[in-house]
């Protein structure tokens, strides 16, 4: 992996190094009911030592040239890593969720899943649970996003691969 640990990072954060700074790139989003579409993203995973990242995605639609025509997607959260190995995550979204997802951090991977999705009554859609992965893999992050609602169980919704911008 190509990054290096800063010598005043948080000694909590080093399991979650690989993640810091700024992601750019590529993905795609399919739904059942929905057309598959290819967007743009930006992750930012950034820390001001405490023993947590801050994040920040968003998400853009794209014209046929790549260009972003307008806002997609957007979350923030707290990725915070435990002294077990794990890590937690608390993630909200303008759509109407708030989640909290668990997982067990490995050397440039973490695999999370939900353990509260909590929605407010006008929410996009009925959401209830989700598992996502991400990893490094050639100094590329690779994640997907596996989603379940009331009427549909677990199924891949959103995937991308990016680099550092």
């Amino acid at each position: 992996m190509s990054f290096e640990i800063p010598a005043d990072l948080n000694p909590a954060l080093v399991g979650l190094a690989w993640l810091r700074g700024r992601w750019e790139g590529t993905g795609y989003r399919e739904w059942p009911g929905e057309e598959k579409i290819q967007f743009a993203q930006q992750i930012d995973f950034t820390d001001n030592g405490g023993d947590y990242l801050h994040y920040l995605a968003q998400a853009f639609e794209v014209d046929a040239d790549g260009r972003p025509t307008k806002p997609l997607m957007m979350e923030t959260g707290f990725w915070r890593p435990l002294p077990d190995g794990t890590v937690d995550v608390v993630m909200c979204a303008p759509e109407g969720f708030a989640e909290v997802w668990y997982g067990k951090l490995k050397p440039g991977r973490l695999d999370l899943v939900t353990d509260a999705v909590v929605r407010s009554p006008d929410a996009a859609i009925a959401y209830t649970a989700g598992r996502r992965l991400y990893g490094t893999v050639e100094g590329k992050l690779m994640y997907s996003f596996e989603r379940a609602t009331d009427d549909i169980p677990l199924r891949p919704y959103v995937w991308a691969t990016l680099v550092r911008g």
